[in-house]
């Protein structure tokens, strides 16, 4: 399951933890992203079902995500069927994410 952004949803831990339904691995994934991006995560807020899922628990950066909301806007598969892929929003996520944007520019290939 590849995101809007191009982010490997299925690779993504909080997909995972949720996927596992474990209180121990959502306890160790808030740890280790509140570390590694410096956010206060608790356990309770790692839950996500990815960002295309249809009316499904998101995770809260992903609920807010201005690529999720832009391409829901123009309607697109992915970003990688964008006439402005590679713009701002996108940037930002292939900063914290490199192999979103490799995983984008495969697909866009295919098109």
């Amino acid at each position: 399951m590849i995101a809007y952004c191009g982010i490997k949803c299925s690779d993504c831990q909080i997909l995972l933890a949720t996927k596992k339904n474990s209180e121990a691995t959502r306890i160790e994934v808030a740890k280790t992203w509140s570390q590694k991006f410096g956010w206060d995560l608790k356990p309770a807020d790692i839950n996500c079902e990815g960002c295309m899922s249809e009316g499904g628990r998101l995770f809260n950066y992903c609920e807010s995500c201005g690529v999720r909301q832009c391409a829901g806007d123009k309607a697109v598969a992915t970003c990688a069927d964008c006439v402005d892929f590679g713009c701002d929003k996108l940037q930002v996520i292939w900063g914290l994410a490199p192999d979103a944007k490799a995983n984008l520019e495969k697909m866009r290939k295919k098109l």
